[in-house]
């Protein structure tokens, strides 16, 4: 009897605590939310009227929008190779003559550029460019091919380059700025202050006058553009073992100079990236290689992909630059070093 009692007794003390409970979470329950947020994840076109919309890509409608867009009578047309096409447009190519500038303006031109025109110091272009000018000849579609010489080093000749092309062409619109040059292996307390001044000299200003000649340009047209300074992985680590003072300062200056342009120039309408090679075999570093042979494996060596890189690596990423695939991409560094900064 008594172990009954006792057990109604916890009963009846259990039910009152739930009372309790309920009585408590009735009076403290969460206000009801207002439902303002709710307006911010409509998706009537009245309520998003008040959002501005960013600009249309000419090729629009795109992607997922395309797909929503499309009547069920209409084929589906891909448009990812027409973002990447140049058709028309007409670019200034720095150090064009010949190595990784040559590479980048035949990719230009491979993707519809109407003109290409690579500048360079010597005043008759090499064999290497004459093959190329007719290998694009040959290929039809208007594309032309157009060799100048200029000093990269002189601004008023580099400006004057980008209006002789305006003025002939009625447009800029791509800009790749290639020109550099890398010397020997130089104790850094040691540095001659000419060597180290002929060095930024092209690598640096020489860099900023040719985006300069084109960009006075695209501003003068108002269509916007691309200005791509090609840069080095060496402007953000340190070649092991290598005594390039002059020549990974030069490179660091010219990210700097990417970014800053950038944040200039994106309200008009003008992107301005840097392009970043790794080791690339190219005239320029095979003068190294043919020198000391055991450099190829030990470059090699120091990225996960075990090569160094080539030439033709880089037309894939300078043409997507130019184009409007990237026309969200301004102010940024991309490299194409084989993996080097991922050690």
């Amino acid at each position: 009897m008594a172990m009954h009692l006792a057990y109604g007794s916890r009963n009846a003390a259990r039910s009152a605590g739930s009372r309790l409970l309920a009585s408590t979470a009735l009076r403290t329950r969460a206000p009801t939310p207002v439902p303002v947020s709710a307006r911010a994840f409509a998706t009537t076109p009245a309520a998003r009227l008040h959002v501005p919309a960013p600009p249309e890509s000419p090729l629009a409608p795109l992607g997922v929008a395309a797909a929503l867009a499309r009547e069920a009578t209409e084929a589906p047309q891909p448009k990812i190779f027409a973002e990447f096409a140049l058709t028309d447009r007409v670019a200034l190519v720095s150090g064009g003559n010949r190595g990784l500038g040559l590479e980048m303006a035949l990719a230009l031109a491979e993707a519809g550029a109407r003109a290409v025109y690579c500048v360079d110091l010597p005043a008759m272009p090499g064999t290497e460019w004459e093959a190329v000018h007719e290998y694009v000849g040959a290929m039809g579609g208007g594309r032309r091919l157009e060799y100048m010489s200029a000093d990269v080093r002189d601004q008023e000749a580099m400006w004057e380059v980008g209006e002789q092309i305006a003025e002939k062409e009625g447009r800029m619109d791509v800009c790749v700025a290639a020109a550099g040059i890398l010397k020997a292996h130089t104790d850094c307390l040691e540095y001659p202050a000419e060597q180290f001044r002929e060095v930024l000299d092209v690598n640096t200003s020489g860099v900023l006058f040719t985006a300069q000649a084109a960009g006075r340009q695209m501003q003068r047209f108002g269509n916007g553009g691309s200005i791509i300074l090609i840069a080095s992985m060496s402007g953000s680590i340190t070649n092991k073992d290598h005594a390039w003072v002059s020549y990974n300062s030069s490179k660091s200056a010219v990210l700097q100079m990417a970014r800053s342009m950038a944040c200039e120039l994106g309200p008009r309408n003008i992107r301005v990236n840097s392009l970043s090679p790794g080791h690339i075999k190219t005239t320029m570093t095979a003068a190294y290689l043919d020198q000391q042979p055991e450099l190829l494996d030990k470059w090699s060596s120091l990225n996960p992909l075990g090569r160094i890189g080539r030439p033709d690596e880089l037309r894939g990423v300078v043409t997507w630059l130019a184009s409007d695939a990237s026309s969200f991409c301004t102010g940024s560094d991309i490299l194409v070093s084989g993996g080097h900064h991922s050690w």
